[in-house]
């Protein structure tokens, strides 16, 4: 298989999942960025008949409902030092996109909007009328997704390392070594998780044709948002322009704007107490 025959396009995502796939053995690098504490025991997880997949979820807690989503090639998991803090507050339901961690796939391109409507069918299948999304990277975006074109099934949004166009990602990214230590070890955690692993390849392809061309929402959609929203960010992005935070808080009506400092990407390993603080603090205004 040529990767490089795959991701001709210029776009770092493209030059992300090229050094993915040219990855012979997965080893941990000594600046791996995914740093967690134990996960807690769900009291009740599965795996749920969304659309043409099998999504897995975990739920921890109880209350109001609080959905998170991982950022790409992650997995529900990610958010260990989160869940403990967010579930002695509310029900918390964390997910594996397609394709990511324990959620199966199939051959239909992945896209954020297909993404998004596997993330309503959970609802649905939860019987979760509307809920509040943490959404780190592209599960941030997702959360764009659903705020643009379901917005009554969202209380609050916050999107942490989000964009809403390509050009909001770093030229760049696909040079920065903590951003592929985190590839390498997200591989690592996906070999070890995925019902499918040895379609590792195909995978990547998949995922790696969205990140190429998208997001593509239009400013206009963005001004168009009523779910309140915080965006958040740290001032040291290896992936997204600060400044591409700001314009989407400018874009939609009412949004928020915090960027943590002396983090980047990953807050929410490097530093969970500050990004816990955070989110807690907004959502419950």
């Amino acid at each position: 298989m040529n990767a490089a025959g795959l991701f001709k396009r210029s776009l770092v995502w493209g030059v992300l999942v090229i050094v993915a796939l040219s990855l012979s053995t997965v080893v941990f690098a000594q600046d791996d960025p995914v740093q967690m504490g134990p996960l807690p025991e769900p009291v009740e997880s599965g795996m749920a008949p969304v659309n043409d997949i099998e999504m897995y979820y975990a739920i921890y807690g109880e209350g109001e409902p609080l959905i998170l989503l991982h950022g790409g090639l992650g997995n529900a998991d990610y958010f260990a030092n989160q869940i403990p803090a967010f579930s002695a507050q509310y029900r918390v339901i964390a997910v594996d996109s397609r394709g990511h961690g324990r959620s199966t796939v199939t051959e239909t391109p992945i896209g954020y909007s297909l993404m998004a409507s596997d993330v309503l069918a959970l609802m649905d299948y939860l019987e979760i009328e509307s809920a509040y999304l943490v959404g780190w990277s592209d599960g941030g975006i997702i959360g764009l997704d659903i705020a643009i074109n379901h917005p009554e099934r969202l209380r609050k949004l916050v999107a942490y390392g989000a964009n809403y166009v390509p050009s909001g990602v770093k030229e760049d990214v696909g040079e920065n070594a903590t951003f592929n230590a985190y590839v390498e070890r997200a591989l690592a955690d996906y070999a070890v998780l995925s019902p499918a692993p040895d379609n590792v390849d195909a995978f990547l392809e998949n995922i790696g044709n969205m990140w190429a061309t998208e997001p593509n929402f239009t400013e206009e959609q963005m001004r168009g948002i009523t779910v309140p929203i915080l965006f958040l960010d740290g001032w040291e992005e290896e992936a997204i322009y600060p400044a591409h935070d700001y314009e989407m808080a400018e874009l939609v009506p009412g949004a928020e704007l915090t960027l943590m400092p002396d983090v980047g990407h990953f807050a929410m390993f490097a530093t969970p107490e500050m990004f816990n603080s955070i989110v807690l603090n907004y959502l419950s205004r």
